[in-house]
This record gives structure tokens, C-alpha cells and sequence, in this order.
């Protein structure tokens, strides 16, 4: 391949449900997606969210998924290369987020705060045979800031337009926003608004056995709950200013049913999934209009943006804003994150920073990333 400077990310995310890699060219100061690869991951989301909150023999058993994770890494790599045939040694180096296990940012209530990922990148590394930069969100946290979201400084790198104020909404188990302003001196802003697809997920694994509400197609039969949304609407997380992010830690099955007893009044499982719906639509709606009237252009990504019915709702209340996905342009919605991870690692191995500190809170930007040779 003819002037090349290719690098993988590797992304795996609150929803724990898929490993992504994606090969990316960043030759010539562009960013072009050459290829993807998905590896299914669903027979350890138990003991991924399992590990998200206390319990027996943890450290054992985080040290097991942490090979194991390593393991799928490089597995997944392995079989990207072999599928688009592609040298291991055309590969600079792979970018891997890791899952998080535990996210803990900067509060009142916390004396250290910390982000944990697992997926060794020592396993990567020797199981690829490529340098491999992991270990992304510690750095940010020792300087003060949350770690995260990371890929708002991603999104300004290559989505930003001079002239035009863009907000691109992340959906993932945690949705977040970044919003790019139309003068490029103007700092980002980027930070959580809550929960994204995770609590649906949750919700309909229990209820239907399904992994996800696919178009938010049983959502759709229920009716919104307007008390509980009320209610919903109302976590102190939500009022916060930025910086600020979040995680499994605060929005998860048990925390709803908590909200639900509370609520003291009965509920059919649908109702229930479409107020989480609304719920999700109404808060990423809230930090859209929160920075009106400048935004002008929004572009969706992430796993919520194939929820049509999320979407629809999401429209509505932001009318009459025009909204598209990522993938007008020029990356796929599903891979901007995987994307955003082997970007930061070209930042690292270049002596770049990865961090906005307006983004984050870290009092100044940095160089992100643990380097593990070959």
C-alpha cells in the first residue's frame, strides 16, 4: 500500500458487547478508515460488569480478564491483518483503550480519583508483534482531570470546519457531546450528559432476554412514565458543569431500580424501557440546547445512532436542527472511537499531546500513553 502511515485502534466500551479494531491512514495530515474488524465478546459482559461494582475474589479475577481481554486484543488484530492482507509490519503501532472496569473521577466524596482498563497491552504487543500504546486515561487523572472523554481533542482534529459550529454526540453505553466552535482558537468543549444505550440494554436483557432494543422497537410499545422521567431528570450528575464524565458506576440496573421504587408506583417493563429511551434522548437534547444558538450542524456516532427511534426523538426535540451521522464526514459512526484510539497513539509515539485540558480539567495537556515495544 503506497504512502501509507497506518495504525489500529482498539476499542471496547461500557456496552462490553464487541471488540472494534480499525486499521487508519493518517498519511499526508488526513485521517482515512481502510478497514474494520468486529470480535464478539458477549460471553464475558457478565464478568466485565460484575467487576464494575465490589464483590468476592476481585483481584483474581481481574487479573484473568485482564489476559484474557489481551488475548481477544490481539486476536481481533490478527485477524484484521489476515482478512485484508496486510504485513504486521506495515502497522506502526495498535492504540488500545482497553474496557474499562471502574471509573472513578474527581469529587467531593473521592479522596484519589482513578480510571481502570484491563486487556494487557504486554499481551498485545507480544501476541501481534507490533508496539502497542495502551494505558490512555491515568496520565490526564494524575494531572488533575477526569481521563476522559479523550475524543473530543480527536474530533477537533479532524472534524472541525472553520465558519461552522459542529456538536458530535457520541451514543454509546454513555453518550457524551463534543462541541467544535467555528473558531478553531475557541477551546473545546466536551464532556458526558449520561447514560447513552446502557440502561436500555440493561432493562431489556432482563426483561426480554435480548441484548439491545434494536430501532427501539419494544420501546416504541411502551409509553413514556412521566413521573419516573421527571424523577430520572433530576440526578444531581445531570446539573453538574463540566468537566465532568460518568460510567456503569452511576447509572446502572441497580440505580434504576432504586429510581423505580422510589417512583412508588407500578410500571410495565415497556413503559419503562420507553422512558429510558426518552430519558436518553431528553439529555442529549438538553446539552445540545444548552450551547444554542451557535450550534449549527450535529452529527451522530456510536451504537445509539442505528436507534431509529432514538434518533427520531432526538430530531424532534432538537428541531428544526439538521442531523446526520459521522459517517457524512468521512468516518463510519461505528468506528469513530476505535478511530479516536489509534489517533492517540500516533500522538504519543509523535511527543503530541492526547489531553484538552478544557475538555478533561487537567491542569495542563499532555502526552497520553504507556508505550510496550514488540
Amino acid at each position: 500500500m503506497p504512502n501509507t502511515e497506518l495504525y489500529i485502534g482498539l476499542m471496547s466500551g461500557t456496552s462490553a458487547d464487541c471488540i472494534d479494531a480499525a486499521v487508519a491512514n493518517f498519511a499526508n495530515g488526513r485521517c482515512q478508515l481502510i478497514a474494520t474488524q468486529s470480535t464478539d465478546i458477549s460471553d464475558l459482559r457478565t464478568e466485565i460488569h460484575a467487576l464494575a461494582q465490589p464483590g468476592n475474589n476481585e483481584i483474581h479475577r481481574l487479573g484473568q480478564l485482564d489476559r484474557e481481554l489481551g488475548i481477544r486484543f490481539a486476536e481481533t488484530v490478527n485477524q484484521l491483518l489476515t482478512n485484508q492482507q496486510l504485513r504486521h509490519s506495515e502497522i506502526i503501532a495498535i492504540g488500545s483503550h482497553g474496557q474499562t472496569i471502574r471509573h472513578c473521577p474527581p469529587s467531593a466524596e473521592t479522596r484519589h480519583s482513578f480510571s481502570l482498563q484491563v486487556g494487557d497491552p504486554n499481551t498485545i504487543a507480544q501476541l501481534t508483534g507490533i508496539t502497542t500504546v495502551a494505558d490512555f486515561r491515568r496520565r490526564d487523572i494524575a494531572l488533575g482531570g477526569h481521563g476522559a472523554p479523550l475524543v473530543p481533542a480527536f474530533h477537533q482534529a479532524v472534524f472541525h470546519k472553520p465558519g461552522t459550529t459542529r456538536a458530535i454526540i457520541n451514543i454509546g453505553g454513555i453518550a457524551n457531546i463534543t462541541l467544535l466552535h467555528s473558531d478553531i482558537r475557541q477551546p473545546i468543549l466536551g464532556y458526558d450528559t449520561g447514560p447513552g444505550n446502557g440502561l436500555m440494554d440493561s432493562w431489556i436483557s432482563r426483561h426480554m432476554n435480548q441484548p439491545y432494543d434494536g430501532n427501539g422497537d419494544w420501546g416504541r410499545q411502551g409509553s413514556v412514565i412521566a413521573p419516573l422521567l421527571h424523577q430520572l431528570l433530576n440526578t444531581p450528575f445531570l446539573s453538574h458543569p463540566a468537566p465532568k464524565s460518568t460510567g456503569r458506576e452511576l447509572f446502572n440496573i441497580d440505580w434504576l431500580d432504586r429510581q423505580l421504587t422510589l417512583l412508588d408506583q407500578s410500571c410495565s417493563p415497556a413503559d419503562v424501557q420507553a422512558t429510558l429511551l426518552a430519558f436518553t434522548a431528553q439529555t442529549i437534547s438538553n446539552a445540545v440546547k444548552s450551547h444554542s444558538p451557535q450550534v449549527s450542524e450535529i452529527y451522530l456516532c456510536g451504537g445509539g445512532a442505528h436507534n431509529s427511534s432514538l434518533v427520531e426523538q432526538i430530531s424532534t426535540l432538537l428541531s428544526p436542527s439538521l442531523i446526520s451521522t459521522t459517517d457524512k464526514l468521512g468516518i463510519a459512526g461505528d468506528w469513530v472511537e476505535a478511530v479516536a484510539f489509534a489517533w492517540l497513539a500516533r500522538q504519543t509515539l509523535g511527543g503530541k499531546p492526547g489531553n484538552d485540558p478544557a475538555v478533561t480539567g487537567a491542569r495542563t495537556a499532555s502526552i497520553l500513553g504507556a508505550i510496550h515495544p514488540a
